[in-house]
């Protein structure tokens, strides 16, 4: 799986992508909020590393839609933003759901650490929501191949041990 870094100056994303070869995973590029979003609904993205001030749509914009996409909701986001401290953006951020929020200039041991443990994590979770899926889905199929079992085995008799019919929800036969 890939990283994908979004900013819109091209010296930035020149600089992110090499400080992110040692990592050991391909990076990929988008130059805007909405390259980027095209991107991550491809698929194969396992971090997004993304600049907030951008035009059109900026880095909070696209943090918020890919939080409430089901297939993004788990996609690890960094923030990174050359503005300096701001509390008031960190606290948003983090109420959206951002992984890390950095500021430059960062730390590249710093940056390479987060992003590796990241994408880790979030391939190791993919992996496991499969198997939960696949369990899921098998004992679905079970369950249902023993549906006409459990239905026999639940209607009510008769008294005098001779099957019949289950009585209707109002007790009208």
């Amino acid at each position: 799986m890939k990283i994908l870094v979004v900013d819109d100056r091209e010296d930035n994303l020149f600089a992110i992508e090499s400080l992110l070869r040692p990592v050991g995973r391909p990076v990929v590029r988008a130059r805007s909020g909405d390259e980027a979003l095209k991107t991550v609904l491809r698929g194969g993205i396992a971090v997004v590393i993304l600049d907030v001030v951008m035009p059109q749509m900026d880095g909070l914009e696209v943090l918020a839609y890919l939080k409430r996409l089901d297939h993004t909701r788990n996609l690890p986001v960094v923030l990174m933003t050359g503005l300096g401290r701001d509390d008031d953006l960190a606290a948003r951020a983090y109420g959206l759901g951002v992984s890390d929020f950095l500021v430059k200039p960062v730390d590249p041991w710093v940056v390479r650490t987060k992003v590796r443990a990241l994408a880790e994590l979030y391939i190791e979770n993919q992996g496991l929501r499969a198997q939960l899926s696949a369990l899921t889905d098998r004992r679905a199929d079970a369950s249902a191949a023993d549906l006409p079992n459990l239905v026999d085995a639940r209607v009510p008799r008769r008294p005098g041990g001779k099957g019949g019919r289950a009585r209707s929800i109002r007790g009208i036969d």
